[in-house]
């Protein structure tokens, strides 16, 4: 569990971020990031470990910024697509510099005499490029999609919806499903 409160900024970004609501989500979403690292670095994680946090506050506040000085802008209307797009840019980001995003998390789930081993980095390469095609799938059919309808709520609460559900039954299962095959 520990592992998903990092998202929490983002998620609270998307049930705020409707309509005109998208300043508001932008600057609770900055503030959560910011309370979430806050509180993750009190208790001595590592800056590995709050990847995701620390891209939730850039953004947010990158949000906050545009908001404040294109207040007019058309750009709110694809906040969901760019949300994925950026937590896309830190997936494929962290694989490029061979850090995958999911390491800081599954450091602190798995056993210390784990940590340093190949096997463990590449299961964690494969559960982040899961995340990061999630990401990037999310990005695209919410741009489509809200390009073509920006009304078709429905459709984009089940792509929003999807774009954490499908990766997180993937995270859950997949290092089950390695652990049976090399005990096997």
């Amino acid at each position: 569990m520990r592992g998903l409160t990092g998202f929490l900024p983002w998620i609270v970004y998307g049930f705020i971020a409707t309509g005109d609501e998208w300043r508001w989500g932008g600057l609770v979403g900055l503030g959560t990031a910011l309370a979430l690292i806050a509180w993750d670095r009190a208790q001595g994680r590592g800056w590995d470990e709050t990847l995701v946090e620390t891209t939730a506050a850039a953004f947010f506040a990158l949000v906050v910024l545009y908001s404040l000085l294109w207040p007019d802008s058309e750009l709110p209307r694809y906040g969901p697509a760019l949300l994925n797009a950026a937590l896309a840019l830190m997936a494929w980001g962290s694989l490029a510099l061979r850090t995958p995003f999911t390491l800081g998390i599954a450091r602190t789930m798995a056993p210390e005499e784990v940590h340093g081993t190949d096997a463990f980095r590449a299961l964690n390469t494969v559960v982040t490029r899961f995340w990061a095609v999630c990401f990037t799938a999310a990005a695209i059919a919410l741009a489509v999609v809200l390009y073509l309808d920006p009304y078709a709520t429905a459709l984009v609460i089940a792509i929003k919806t999807a774009t954490f559900a499908v990766p997180i039954a993937f995270t859950v299962r997949y290092p089950k499903a390695v652990r049976r095959r090399m005990h096997a």
